[in-house]
């Protein structure tokens, strides 16, 4: 049976690629895009064969044969190639740059599908079964080297942790390299040029997730990736609109986090939070929207004819419509020392480095929402016991009754009501907490992975009151604004505002930033989609 990663295009989808592309003929062997490159091209084999060579294991992935193509979801993007790519003399090759390939797939369903499906599976492919990447050497205690591994596992980026405290092969590169434990962590590309203590937008320029964009203004920014921003970028972008997206972290907001969500509408088994955050990330370049990341809003500029943000690093972006979906922030613990522990025993979000690193230990679970009977459950198949901390008496009050049953059916959950952490305790990592239940009766665990999804703050500060928010600085929109309040500007003199839009005409809360949402992601998807019908209807007033 044919590998469904590495289809045969049929004669007619051939025929339709060359409208788009240029034959060429490789006369000696040549290297069509080496790993690191960006915006590289995509090919298609028409005589001959081309290699997909991995130098980090000195091996090739796969052999292109007659008809078959080259590629990953990547080449959506601006990220970087991972792999070489090697064109055996003599080869035939249809050559197709990356936004004519962008236009191809849209234009043409049944290339987009099959396409589309075998870059998918490819990257699937190399994240979870081939070792390689960019090399991590650092600590697994550090509160660094977390970040860095957080941002590289939630965008998607294969890379491959080399643990000082564990493994004999991180004291030898600091050896060979001459560099000692304070430069870490530190970061090794194939051409094994080290980058000691990289910052996220050092990383994310290199791997091709972090953007430029044009001077011009676009039709609609959205800020924030998660499910109500990209289900607008999708909606946005399909219909033709100029968009850009930009975030802090990565796609998938506070949903990325989840380990499995099951009652989302069409995934009967379930699917992951960053699962369908990729896909959704991926399906909003296909329709030509540009997303960067991590790009953070820091303030915001309204002349009346567009709107001008101006995000981390400096950068201005321009847009007539603007979509704030920037969500919410899971509060801290009121503990004056868990900045300590954050990263190095205290987290926000349960991925898939966690569960090893919980492998027979304790883990305590804070908080009584979906996003933590999520991670319960899926941090109990390998934790020895995992505790649940809630201050209320009702674990159903807030979580969806699917997850309370299986977390009261669970051996390895235990629920803690009326009960709080009130001390975090350890060196360099945590180490044990204190259980304060009823206010009054102390006790203490040894855990050193506690995982906290408590509360949710807006992330509106960077607004700085420019539209109308609650006490809580949650987003007015609609029938909530105080018509007092609203901007004295022609458009609200003519007409209300639209029920997702905020107080300045052009500007639309979609998601969990705005007051009055469900949080729920179908919720948040519908939103999202629902507010580029209004965006459309704000444009034409122009």
């Amino acid at each position: 049976m044919k590998d469904s990663r590495f289809p045969e295009l049929i004669y007619n989808q051939i025929k339709k690629l060359e409208q788009f592309g240029t034959k060429e003929t490789c006369k000696e062997e040549c290297t069509l895009f080496a790993s690191g490159d960006k915006q590289y091209d995509f090919f298609v084999i028409l005589e001959g064969k081309v290699r997909i060579y991995d130098a980090y294991n000195d091996e090739d992935i796969v052999v292109h044969k007659k008809y078959e193509f080259t590629g990953d979801s990547g080449m959506l993007s601006h990220r970087a190639a991972q792999f070489d790519t090697i064109a055996v003399k003599g080869t035939k090759i249809l050559r197709i740059k990356s936004d004519q390939l962008k236009e191809a797939i849209r234009k043409n369903s049944d290339l987009s599908d099959v396409l589309l499906d075998a870059f998918l599976l490819r990257q699937e492919t190399v994240l979870n079964e081939i070792s390689g990447g960019l090399k991590l050497v650092g600590s697994g205690n550090s509160t660094e080297t977390y970040s860095i591994r957080d941002f590289l596992e939630k965008n998607h980026i294969w890379y491959n942790f080399i643990d000082i405290d564990t493994k004999e092969e991180a004291k030898d590169l600091l050896e060979y390299f001459n560099l000692s434990e304070s430069d870490l962590p530190f970061l090794i590309n194939r051409n094994s040029k080290i980058c000691k203590n990289p910052s996220i937008e050092q990383l994310a320029t290199y791997s091709g997730v972090l953007m430029d964009f044009e001077d011009k203004i676009f039709d609609v920014l959205v800020i924030g990736a998660g499910p109500s921003g990209l289900a607008a970028s999708v909606y946005a972008a399909s219909e033709g609109l100029s968009v850009v997206t930009i975030d802090s972290e990565a796609p998938g907001g506070q949903a990325g986090k989840s380990s499995k969500i099951e009652n989302y509408l069409g995934f009967p088994t379930g699917i992951s939070g960053s699962e369908l955050a990729n896909r959704a990330y991926i399906q909003a370049q296909k329709f030509g929207c540009n997303i960067s990341i991590p790009h953070r809003a820091q303030s915001l500029e309204y002349n009346k004819n567009h709107f001008t943000v101006c995000a981390t690093n400096g950068k201005l972006i321009k847009s007539k419509a603007l979509l704030i979906a920037t969500g919410a922030a899971y509060r801290k613990l009121p503990i004056d020392n868990v900045q300590d522990f954050e990263g190095c025993g205290i987290y926000y979000s349960a991925t898939g480095m966690d569960v090893s690193n919980c492998a027979n230990q304790d883990v305590v679970i804070v908080g009584g929402g979906n996003s933590a009977g999520q991670a319960a459950m899926f941090l109990s198949k390998t934790a020895k016991k995992v505790h649940v901390i809630i201050r209320g008496d009702d674990l159903g009050a807030k979580m969806s009754d699917y997850l309370v049953q299986r977390i009261n059916a669970s051996e390895v959950i235990d629920v803690h009501i009326n009960t709080e952490v009130t001390n975090l305790f350890g060196d360099h990592h945590l180490e044990k907490i204190t259980l304060t239940t009823n206010k009054t009766e102390k006790s203490e665990l040894e855990t050193s992975n506690l995982f906290s999804f408590i509360g949710a703050a807006p992330n509106t500060v960077w607004l700085n009151d420019i539209v109308v928010t609650d006490k809580k600085g949650f987003i007015c929109t609609g029938e909530l604004l105080i018509k007092e309040k609203l901007t004295d500007c022609d458009i609200y003199k003519k007409r209300e505002p639209q029920s997702l839009e905020a107080s300045i005409p052009g500007i639309f809360a979609v998601g969990d930033v705005r007051k009055g949402s469900v949080k729920r992601v179908a919720s948040a998807v519908g939103e999202g989609s629902m507010a580029v019908s209004q965006i459309h209807t704000f444009l034409s007033e122009f």
